[in-house]
């Protein structure tokens, strides 16, 4: 990390008003929250480092949460009980007229992702019973009573399709337009996302491969209207080094195109998951 992101990071910490009690306490319900989940999930805790990346984030209990793109959910179980009943959960998808865009998607399957934002309440409820407000909605269908008021928007490995038809429809304009203006004051945006090699030519880095690049994830943010609040190597995998044609789902869990060839199975499963930036954006006051 550079001496000029540590500086950030270290800055941080400090003006959010991140006392060491609040920490102390909210550290002990995230290890309970964590440690109480199924084996399944516990299995990529070593891959995708929940503690550590949602300290990172500073997200507290009772904080208001957006979590994009939630999909199966995996990181809404532990936002759901981790913020509590004083808290607040939305879930974040990608606009409607997105999803037929993605080659693979079936008529059946778009149907079933455009459900699954207006039964998000009804997911959280399955998740726990500690009487968290839930609501759904997505990207270009933000609330006007919503705009405002969130003190954290994670977008943890949703990026890459909205840079990806950015060109074709302004998906990323539109999603980073409606996170800033969720967004408290001084809310902030935790980013993970597939990493590529700073060396990888930029024409592979759209997103079609799942990668991007660190530095124009940065530049896209700031051009929206944030600042870089500090980055993190705790999601770093420098197994992962790509080539220009090949993409993160060849790795696991996914392991797209080996499942049928056991010795590169292993070898891509030795790798682990993908390389991935781990970033704190702030909003910026226009």
């Amino acid at each position: 990390m550079s001496i000029l992101r540590t500086g950030l990071l270290a800055a941080s910490l400090v003006i959010t008003g991140f006392t060491p009690t609040s920490f102390a306490e909210s550290n002990t319900a995230l290890n309970e929250v964590i440690a109480a989940r199924s084996d399944d999930d516990k299995a990529r805790d070593g891959d995708r480092h929940p503690k550590e990346t949602l300290e990172f984030f500073q997200v507290e209990p009772g904080m208001t949460v957006a979590e994009g793109l939630p999909g199966g959910g995996w990181y809404t179980r532990i936002l759901a009980n981790y913020l509590g009943g004083d808290g607040t959960l939305y879930g974040v998808d990608y606009a409607d007229r997105l999803w037929p865009m993605l080659s693979f998607a079936t008529p059946e399957w778009i149907a079933g992702r455009i459900a699954a934002t207006e039964k998000f309440p009804a997911t959280v409820a399955s998740y726990t019973d500690n009487g968290i407000s839930a609501r759904g909605f997505t990207f270009e269908t933000v609330p006007a009573e919503v705009e405002g008021t969130v003190d954290r928007v994670l977008l943890i490995r949703t990026l890459h399709n909205l840079n990806r038809f950015e060109q074709k429809a302004g998906m990323r304009s539109e999603a980073l337009a409606a996170v800033y203006a969720m967004l408290k004051e001084d809310g902030m945006v935790g980013v993970v996302q597939h990493r590529a090699p700073e060396t990888a030519e930029l024409n592979g880095t759209d997103g079609s491969r799942g990668y991007l690049n660190e530095t124009a994830v940065i530049l896209m943010f700031e051009e929206a209207g944030f600042q870089l609040a500090g980055d993190s190597n705790i999601n770093a995998n420098p197994l992962d080094q790509p080539s220009g044609a090949e993409v993160v789902w060849r790795l696991p869990p996914s392991l797209r195109g080996s499942k049928e060839n056991t010795k590169e199975r292993d070898a891509l499963i030795a790798v682990g998951e993908s390389d991935r930036m781990t970033l704190l954006f702030r909003k910026a006051i226009k």
